[in-house]
């Protein structure tokens, strides 16, 4: 099957230091992209299938250029970006985001305990609907945390973010919950989203993810990587054929 979707981590500098960061990004991260070459290689990437791109990092919102990049990018293929949100409480980063109109926006809650991180993801993820941009919530969830997402969960359900605005994602690389124990914390009460990994471990022909230094592999998490030799749909395919799947557990 074609490649439909790539994720592009465009930095690899955020203004947290997550420990389970899969990229370990930091205030210290750095980026091989430029805005130009981004663009090119989203466009000729668009041309030859892939439908959708996810901006990612570290904090996209630290990319410079960014908005040139989701601008440019307009009408030639579906455009998210996932961000931890902290950026926004600068009127002019929400307005410059605004003003970019990517196609959706989804926020991270890292640490469902924290009051103060909750609220503000739902502030501005409701702030962002309000403004006509479609806008979700990516919710953690850690096996030691799992009452903590379970009432996060409610609670975003009750503000009107439901599951069809919900990814939760397992936690990697220690503290991992089963499926079972992911589909409590979104309620049971019909269909969630989840990364494809939740089920089993295994590339999709479909998905791949680019990194800020410019290596693909197909998941984030795993160690198994090849530099791309040219920036093109070409050299994406390249890098991509016979390379490994190393589970990150």
């Amino acid at each position: 099957m074609p490649l439909e979707r790539i994720s592009v981590e465009v930095t690899n500098r955020c203004n947290r230091a997550c420990p389970f960061c899969y990229n370990r990004s930091g205030p210290a991260g750095e980026t091989r992209w430029t805005p130009g070459a981004l663009c090119d290689f989203v466009r000729d990437c668009a041309a030859n299938g892939v439908r959708s791109v996810g901006f990612g990092g570290g904090e996209p919102l630290l990319f410079e250029g960014l908005w040139d990049v989701l601008r440019r990018l307009d009408g030639a293929l579906f455009r998210s970006v996932t961000s931890n949100g902290e950026a926004l409480a600068h009127g002019a980063v929400f307005d410059a985001l605004v003003a970019a109109r990517p196609d959706k926006v989804h926020l991270s809650i890292h640490d469902p305990a924290d009051e103060g991180e909750v609220a503000r993801a739902i502030a501005r993820v409701t702030a962002l609907a309000d403004a006509g941009v479609t806008s979700g919530i990516n919710l953690l969830v850690a096996r030691s945390q799992l009452e903590a997402a379970a009432r996060v969960a409610g609670r975003l359900r009750s503000a009107g973010i439901d599951n069809r605005r919900i990814l939760y994602l397992p936690r990697r690389l220690g503290d991992t919950p089963d499926p079972g124990e992911v589909a409590a914390v979104a309620g049971r009460a019909g269909p969630f989203q989840s990364p494809s990994c939740l089920l089993r471990c295994e590339p999709s022909e479909r998905f791949c993810t680019v990194r800020w230094d410019r290596t693909v592999a197909w998941c984030s998490y795993t160690r198994s990587r090849r530099p791309l030799g040219r920036l093109d749909h070409r050299g994406l395919a390249e890098a991509l054929c016979g390379l490994a799947l190393e589970p990150c557990g």
